[in-house]
């Protein structure tokens, strides 16, 4: 079982900043992809970037060029550093954490609120 706690978030203006951050309890050995996930009011949870062991990084089209995904292997520890913020950012994001050989092992954290105002 993997536990993730996330920290970051919270309240800012369009076109301001923000940086996410999670930590899993498991060593960075058996997780083998880390990445963030949000899920507005009405809408179906969406990946918003993620990174594997090797480097290997996807994000969202509505992101790429704003936001950025990096990982510390060592302290299995995802940041997202969101910038050019905009108010259709504003969800509930959730940090992930998958093992297996083919990925097929999720586990999430608790979720925390980024509002971007207008």
């Amino acid at each position: 079982q993997v536990q993730l706690v996330e920290s970051g978030g919270g309240l800012v203006q369009a076109g301001g900043s923000l940086r996410l951050s999670c930590t899993a309890s498991a060593s960075a050995v058996s997780i083998r992809a880390m990445g963030w996930y949000r899920q507005a009011p009405g809408k179906q949870r969406e990946l918003v970037a993620r990174i594997t062991t090797h480097g290997e990084v996807t994000y969202a089209d509505s992101v790429r060029g704003r936001f950025t995904v990096s990982r510390d292997n060592a302290e299995s520890t995802v940041n997202l550093q969101m910038n050019s913020l905009k108010p259709e950012d504003t969800a509930v994001y959730y940090c992930n954490a998958q093992q297996g050989l083919s990925y097929q092992f999720n586990f999430w954290g608790q979720g925390t609120q980024v509002t971007v105002s207008s």
